[in-house]
């Protein structure tokens, strides 16, 4: 299953283009934050990761929605989803 996450800072900013992009490559669930990349407490991101199982893959607009950095994106899939067997996509480049 593919399963969507997408994430704005502020609650002034508007997630329709990610939610858009992410239907578009077929993710059947959508999990979203509004809150800095910078705060370790993303409760749809915890969701997305707590969630997903063997073959899912979670799918992101772009990878800077999981983090600021690629040591905590990398740490994210590591410990939560390449233990189950889910994978990680980005839909833009």
């Amino acid at each position: 299953m593919l399963v969507g996450y997408a994430r704005v800072s502020t609650d002034d900013q508007n997630l329709d283009l990610q939610h858009d992009a992410l239907r578009g490559v077929g993710c059947e669930k959508i999990y979203d934050d509004r809150k800095s990349g910078a705060q370790a407490d993303r409760p749809g991101l915890s969701t997305v990761l707590e969630m997903a199982r063997h073959g899912d893959t979670v799918v992101v607009w772009r990878l800077d929605r999981l983090g600021r950095s690629l040591k905590r994106i990398s740490s994210a899939w590591s410990r939560s989803l390449k233990p189950r067997g889910s994978a990680c996509a980005a839909s833009r480049r």
